[in-house]
């Protein structure tokens, strides 16, 4: 009787840690496919690495993912692709080589910054799932006209782009261009929601000897990318100087105005086919 007991109470231990494996096995499965869509969102917001090596290229890459998975525990998704002109600032340092082969001859170097007016309102009105497609939709626009016109896209972080022109003119007629995609999209997700970026276009000497005439720039195009409204493109003097003589675009002033973080009062001025 005692051996027979036993032999039961082996079984049910047995049954028990049988379940108990089948039990953490359908965790850890539920666990896996949250991990992978959490990784498919996360790859939909890393679009385009600057090709400066393999070494550098995974470097960003990883950590973009460990950055981006940490805001998707914290914030969520909506939190992640938020528009951020602030983080474009600071991807740009990562980026100074590639920046600096794109400089003019006489060593400057326009930068370009846009990002899709009441971004963070237009998501939760949305969804995640809905903005998620406008997105892409948005990125698909901003970087084909980027790269059609010679640019070259530095960063984007949410919904937004930052990219670097040799060429002031070039730099504005690819925000001329979005503009007139955003305004008579052909993609059906666009068309049934129409979305309006704003973009701050500024030229300037990439590296000065000290090093700080880079940083000064980048927040400057920042800046007027921030006070502009959507579906309008502000531009510093130096921009627009070098569209005097455009035969299609016109500047209008829109007088000095005050950005943060930027000591003295800056002229800026709007552009318009």
């Amino acid at each position: 009787m005692s051996r027979l007991v036993s032999w039961r109470s082996w079984a049910v231990l047995l049954a028990v840690a049988a379940g108990a494996a089948l039990l953490a096995l359908l965790v850890t499965s539920i666990q896996l496919r949250r991990t992978r869509r959490a990784l498919q969102q996360l790859r939909a917001s890393i679009h385009h690495q600057p090709r400066t090596g393999p070494v550098a290229t995974t470097g960003r890459v990883v950590r973009a993912v460990v950055q981006g998975a940490a805001r998707l525990r914290d914030e969520g998704l909506s939190g992640m692709l938020s528009g951020s002109l602030e983080e474009l600032v600071q991807w740009a340092r990562d980026d100074r080589a590639a920046i600096v082969r794109v400089a003019a001859p006489d060593g400057s170097v326009t930068f370009f910054f846009s990002d899709i007016q009441d971004s963070t309102a237009l998501n939760e009105r949305l969804g995640d799932q809905a903005w998620l497609g406008t997105l892409h939709a948005h990125n698909d626009i901003v970087r084909g006209h980027i790269e059609s016109t010679g640019g070259h896209v530095v960063k984007t972080v949410g919904d937004g782009f930052m990219a670097v022109f040799g060429d002031p003119v070039a730099a504005t007629d690819a925000a001329c261009g979005i503009h007139r995609s955003l305004a008579a999209p052909r993609n059906r997700r666009l068309r049934h929601t129409p979305i309006a970026v704003r973009i701050g276009i500024h030229a300037g000497p990439a590296v000065s000897r000290d090093g700080d005439y880079f940083g000064r720039n980048v927040a400057l195009a920042a800046r007027v990318a921030a006070y502009a409204s959507g579906g309008q493109t502000l531009v510093t003097a130096a921009v627009r100087d070098a569209l005097a003589d455009h035969p299609t675009l016109r500047t209008a002033p829109c007088g000095p105005v005050e950005l943060k973080g930027i000591a003295e009062p800056v002229e800026i001025w709007s552009v318009a086919p």
